[in-house]
């Protein structure tokens, strides 16, 4: 068995058309266009390209962006003020702040001072909650975007066994709970878990989401899974790779990701719907 490519950027591209053409169509209505503003403190290389990648998508799809590019030595205090002040700003439908940030500043005061409705990235408190209730309002992007390549495979996906390898807040938890009311049998493997091994080889879908190199080695895969691979990592030759064992991964998987230009793009993707999504719920709320 050779697995079948899940090509984010491929699937990335039909879902974008469709959002810019939905926007397109409301701005012919006469609804203003989505604005989101994107805060960048520092100049932290990875996450200068990951802002870049984001503006560009707004552009192609779009979505006004303003940007806000501060100083890496600007205090939590002011920050939030700018925060407080984008929430205010009824012309604007979603705040990103670029993680990670500055060691002065507590990212989970950050995440909780965005209005939940402009919460685009669907991190906060009041949206992951939202999701655990089984009532998601702005879904956390990159669980989002593997939500969606799980559904180009065409699986019935109530009653497969799901194991989601890592459980940060911005994509393993979520990830679950996304799984779960997929209707999946879920197992959480964090950096505690006794056998590694064991809980790999039972999935119909894994999702991997560390940050370490060939975690996930691909005699553990178990044969027709789906393999998603959220992990991506810079070899010393500067090429990227995930957390699973490619190559090998591969020979066993139905279906699997790769890195890059697997999930990356959709969760960009998933980031613009969300955009959308807050921009529509704005004028409604000002039309009534």
């Amino acid at each position: 068995m050779t697995a079948k490519i899940l090509h984010g950027d491929k699937i990335a591209d039909k879902y974008r058309k469709q959002i810019a053409n939905d926007i397109r169509q409301r701005t012919k209505q006469g609804y203003r266009p989505p604005v989101l503003a994107v805060i960048l403190v520092g100049d932290d290389p990875a996450s200068t390209i990951y802002v870049r990648n984001k503006r560009r998508v707004c552009e192609e799809v779009g979505v006004n962006s303003i940007d806000h590019n501060l100083s890496a030595n600007i205090s939590q205090i002011e920050l939030i003020a700018l925060i407080n002040k984008l929430n205010d700003d009824p012309e604007v439908d979603g705040i990103l702040v670029q993680m990670p940030l500055p060691k002065q500043i507590n990212p989970d005061a950050i995440l909780e001072a965005i209005d939940p409705e402009k919460d685009v990235d669907g991190f906060s408190p009041y949206n992951l909650g939202r999701l655990a209730q089984g009532r998601p309002h702005l879904r956390s992007c990159t669980p989002a975007g593997v939500m969606l390549l799980l559904q180009e495979t065409a699986t019935n996906l109530p009653g497969k066994v799901a194991t989601v390898v890592g459980t940060s807040n911005i994509v393993g938890k979520p990830m679950l709970l996304e799984l779960l009311l997929a209707g999946c049998t879920i197992t959480a493997c964090n950096k505690r878990t006794v056998d590694l091994a064991s809980a790999v080889k039972r999935a119909d879908i894994l999702v991997v989401a560390v940050g370490q190199q060939n975690l996930i080695k691909g005699e553990w895969i178990k044969p027709g899974s789906i393999v998603i691979d959220v992990g991506m990592n810079r070899r010393d030759d500067g090429t990227l790779t995930g957390d699973v064992e490619f190559a090998a991964a591969k020979e066993r998987a139905a279906w699997i990701t790769p890195v890059p230009r697997g999930v990356g793009p959709m969760t960009i993707t998933c980031l613009m719907n969300n955009v959308l999504l807050a921009n529509i719920n704005q004028q409604l709320k000002e039309s009534a």
